[in-house]
């Protein structure tokens, strides 16, 4: 039997191989992604195979139906492209509001984040970057007191999105991470119109790798 620390570890590896089968077109559109069959090529039970799927599926590259099991997603361009501009409204938004309702807190726990990011990066762990890098923009969400802009930002599955743009776009983790640190400063300085714009160019950067011909996944 697993134990929890070995079964997460294992999840993880059978995520990242199912995404980058996904990626490079071994589990195409519409395919069906079976438990049992990853189970025994890891050698392990279903549970860490079923935690990676729900995973993925999170992140909106799978879905799940009644009687067919794991499916994989169509990730097109025109589904990023239209996620970006919805989410850079968003965030511009919470940006500003969040920059007037700053606390030490809150710049804390961005900071924690960031750091986060940092030794995800060194170690070149996408999804663990990826994970602080989401977290980092809730916290801004939470932030401005906006439960409906929180369950609007939240419906977007933001960590998906943003996982396909950093693949295209080719760019060093690192300086993915660095992108961040005007975001905290403007947040800092406590200027909404500052953030809000900070925010909102922030997002679309990664937004125009998602609508260009080199379109992928942040």
């Amino acid at each position: 039997m697993d134990r929890p620390a070995d079964r997460i570890a294992v999840r993880d590896v059978i995520r990242e191989r199912i995404f980058e089968r996904i990626l490079d077109g071994t589990y195409p559109a519409g395919f069906r992604v079976v438990q049992s069959h990853l189970a025994s090529e890891f050698g392990t039970t279903h549970a860490p195979v079923r935690e990676a799927l729900r995973d993925l599926e999170d992140m909106r590259f799978i879905k799940s139906q009644p009687h067919a099991g794991a499916q994989v997603r169509a990730v097109t361009v025109e589904n990023l492209g239209q996620i970006y501009p919805v989410r850079a409204a968003l965030e511009e938004l919470a940006g500003r509001a969040a920059a007037s309702r700053i606390t030490d807190e809150a710049l804390a726990a961005l900071g924690e984040e960031l750091q986060a990011m940092r030794c995800a990066a060194e170690a070149g762990e996408i999804h663990r970057q990826l994970v602080h890098d989401a977290r980092f923009h809730e916290i801004i969400v939470e932030t401005s007191g906006n439960p409906a802009l929180l369950e609007a930002w939240r419906s977007l599955r933001v960590m998906g999105s943003t996982l396909v743009s950093v693949i295209k776009a080719g760019t060093s983790l690192r300086m993915i991470v660095e992108t961040h640190q005007p975001l905290l400063d403007a947040l800092r300085s406590g200027d909404p119109e500052l953030a809000g714009r900070k925010m909102r160019a922030h997002i679309e950067f990664f937004g125009s790798f998602a609508a260009g011909p080199r379109a992928a996944t942040h």
